[in-house]
């Protein structure tokens, strides 16, 4: 498998947290911190997909490569796209690995986990998730869970059936919670975002689903730590006191 390249799409227009990708956190803007742990992974180039003038230059200030896309992206899948296309007009990558920009906290050994499963070439997209361990999440439907059919006796690798905020599969047995990290071959993610949004995409709000709708084979990984998501003031001030020594 060839060196991967990772985009970390980052945009400002949040509405529960705004200007959320130049938070400060630490030493650095939360772009910032999610870079560092990127390029810690040490798997590829690292890029980051932006529209917004201010987060390309406290990018480019730490030393790390952006690149500007269009506002207009109803996806960070779309936003990825037009990055890599910028970036990588030959069509050198093979993997392309979407970050998202709101996991400070993330442990860059999960990269690795999530190319992993490349070396199997009928995998298209690949993605991770990690065992529910609370009734709260169980039943939560901001908490997504994976339906997955796994390959190996000890529940660690498998292909995803269906995804939904919905508690399933029904009955007694372990839950997941999906961790929303993605790769792509790049044919799959060209394929991903030509495609029109999907009933049950629609249904579930839930970009992921088109791509089970396309007969497209999604493989995720069980792994052990799962990284912070901010979205919330809440989300964020837990990052800062994971990662602030001061």
């Amino acid at each position: 498998m060839r060196r991967p390249i990772i985009i970390i799409p980052a945009r400002r227009a949040s509405t529960r947290l705004p200007d959320k990708p130049l938070a400060m956190i630490g030493d650095a803007p939360m772009i910032v911190q999610v870079w560092r742990r990127a390029m810690a992974a040490n798997l590829g180039e690292v890029i980051v997909a932006t529209d917004d003038a201010e987060i390309m230059a406290v990018v480019e200030a730490a030393g790390g490569k952006a690149v500007m896309t269009r506002v207009d992206h109803p996806s960070g899948s779309d936003r990825i796209w037009e990055a890599l296309l910028a970036v990588d007009p030959k069509g050198d990558y093979e993997i392309v690995v979407n970050l998202q920009g709101d996991l400070p906290t993330l442990d860059p050994s999960l990269l690795k986990e999530l190319v992993a499963p490349f070396d199997r070439e009928e995998v298209d997209i690949t993605t991770l998730g990690a065992v529910i361990d609370n009734e709260r999440d169980r039943q939560s439907p901001s908490v997504v869970k994976p339906v997955i059919a796994f390959h190996d006796e000890a529940g660690r690798s498998g292909r995803c059936l269906y995804f939904s905020r919905a508690t399933v599969p029904h009955g007694e047995g372990t839950l997941y919670h999906h961790i929303g990290l993605y790769g792509y071959r790049r044919a799959a993610l060209k394929r991903f975002v030509a495609l029109p949004p999907s009933p049950l995409e629609r249904r579930e709000k839930l970009e992921q689903l088109r791509a089970l709708e396309a007969g497209m084979h999604i493989e995720i990984r069980i792994v052990d730590t799962q990284p912070l998501g901010v979205d919330t003031q809440e989300d964020l001030e837990k990052a800062r006191s994971l990662l602030c020594t001061d």
